[in-house]
């Protein structure tokens, strides 16, 4: 389909840019010359002329350029070069069939001109070379809608995310769980330990201190 529409625009571009340009350059010779002729110029007198050459400019640029399908360019180019290599076989019989006497908005349309002096030659050309362009025959890439982008190759984990309702993170998980009993610094009950060496009452440190005055046990008296 986008074959056809570049088809279709090349058949309308072509006779465009043909009349667009011979208005623009009619105008613009006419004007120049008429300032040679008077000795003062009026640049005012140029816009017309340089809008003709400009939208002709942009339509060609519009064919030769979009990667639309390479049809169009090929197809304008053919129909602008054809006038001027008929000039090689024929030329008072190409020059026959060229319109004459024609007028736009009141301005002259001479068609024979552009062939005349190459101009449409050239243009043609110019189309003619972006067709051998390898990227214009290449469908634009479309972009896969409805799925999601394939998952990364490595294992590197996604950045942690910061919204308020994750603050604060929680903790990583253990890899093996932790099955060691919970100790406060006690010793276990149900493990046997070695019994304590019994003290005397005379080693016990809880045994209440002398009284004052008292004698001890093994004293003896030497007065």
């Amino acid at each position: 389909m986008r074959h056809l529409w570049s088809f279709l625009a090349g058949l309308v571009v072509a006779p465009v840019t043909w009349v667009l340009i011979t208005l623009g350059q009619d105008g613009s010779g006419r004007t120049v010359d008429r300032w040679v002729e008077i000795g003062t110029y009026n640049t005012a007198n140029l816009i017309e002329p340089a809008v003709y050459l400009g939208v002709a400019g942009i339509l060609l640029g519009l064919v030769g350029t979009l990667r639309t399908s390479p049809v169009g360019p090929l197809v304008a180019g053919l129909l602008l070069v054809t006038p001027y290599v008929g000039m090689f076989i024929a030329p008072f019989t190409v020059l026959d069939r060229i319109p004459s006497g024609w007028k736009v908005l009141g301005d002259p349309l001479p068609l024979r001109q552009p062939v005349q002096d190459g101009t449409l030659f050239l243009i043609g050309l110019l189309l003619l070379m972006a067709v051998f362009s390898a990227q214009r025959w290449r469908r634009w890439p479309q972009p896969a809608t409805g799925t999601q982008p394939a998952p990364a190759d490595d294992d590197t984990p996604p950045p942690p995310s910061f919204a308020t309702s994750d603050w604060p993170p929680p903790p990583p998980a253990r890899s093996e769980p932790d099955t060691a009993p919970l100790t406060l610094g006690y010793p276990d009950l149900d493990t046997p330990t070695e019994p304590l060496p019994r003290r005397t009452s005379s080693e016990s440190p809880w045994s209440a201190p002398p009284r004052y005055g008292a004698k001890p046990e093994n004293s003896t008296d030497n007065r």
